[in-house]
């Protein structure tokens, strides 16, 4: 996969995950990111991977995530794999 389209499938990722107040507050208490750390991560594929990487490791959101964007798991895989994260077998 391409780097930009793997940017693209994080940033849609993110978009998805701070649009619902639960989702994104489970997102800060989990990594320890700050929203100042989001914004200051957009366009780092280690940033952008490592968003892809938190929502592969919960299979309820990355299947909704997946559903809402009408896309694979497996694209979602390969995006983190694309922006550096290690191999994921899902």
């Amino acid at each position: 996969m391409a780097i930009d389209d793997a940017m693209a499938v994080a940033l849609n990722a993110l978009v998805w995950i701070v649009s619902d107040e639960a989702r994104a507050e489970r997102l800060l208490a989990l990594t320890g990111l700050s929203p100042d750390d989001l914004r200051a991560g957009l366009g780092q594929p280690a940033m952008m991977a490592n968003l892809l990487g938190y929502l592969t490791q919960y299979e309820p959101d990355l299947i909704a995530f997946a559903e809402a964007e009408t896309i694979d798991p497996a694209t979602i895989a390969a995006a983190y794999v694309a922006l550096g994260g290690q191999h994921w077998e899902g």
